[in-house]
């Protein structure tokens, strides 16, 4: 009857142990990157890292350049001026390229290409994502990245993303890199 308890109590353990985000089994790599797929879909990743293209229904997603970042052949003018008020920033209609008091950002290549992401290890994606520094050590991630809110996803949520970027076609495509303000 002891070790009956015992046992008992070890499989309950062990059952909530390998439920736990500590014990969180990822199951095999194709559900990791279906989750991964999942995981960038409903957080707008695409809405971002994804050219937009006119097409009948207005702008949309250039899905054969997914996740490939703004543009590189994409030389954008100097962004307008905009008045004082509540009209603090402006995106480019490929919804790629962003100005405002941060100076202008370029949505960066996500792919798994040397233009992207090829270099990344898991750790430093986490860790740019916690951290909301580029390479999770340098220079501070710009808006309209909303890295504040992706930082609440659990490790294994971002291990999933992660796996998913990896699997996605690689693109030659190199953004441009963040501009400062003008001093003026």
């Amino acid at each position: 009857m002891k070790f009956k308890l015992l046992g008992l109590i070890f499989a309950f353990f062990l059952f909530a142990f390998s439920t736990s985000e500590a014990g969180a089994h990822h199951g095999s790599k194709k559900e990791m990157v279906d989750r991964g797929k999942y995981l960038v879909s409903i957080a707008g990743c695409n809405d971002c890292h994804t050219p937009f293209k006119m097409g009948p229904k207005g702008p949309h997603p250039d899905m054969s350049r997914m996740l490939s970042g703004h543009p590189e052949k994409l030389k954008m003018p100097p962004a307008p001026q905009l008045p004082p008020g509540p009209w603090v920033w402006i995106g480019a209609g490929t919804n790629t390229a962003f100005a405002g008091p941060w100076g202008i950002s370029y949505t960066p290549n996500l792919t798994p290409h040397k233009t992207g992401l090829a270099d990344w290890t898991e750790e430093m994606f986490i860790k740019a994502i916690r951290t909301g520094k580029h390479l999770g050590v340098g220079r501070p991630i710009m808006p309209p990245m909303p890295w504040p809110a992706y930082s609440q996803m659990t490790d294994s949520d971002l291990k999933a993303v992660f796996a998913f970027l990896r699997s996605i076609p690689p693109i030659a495509n190199q953004p441009p890199p963040y501009a400062p303000p003008k001093k003026k």
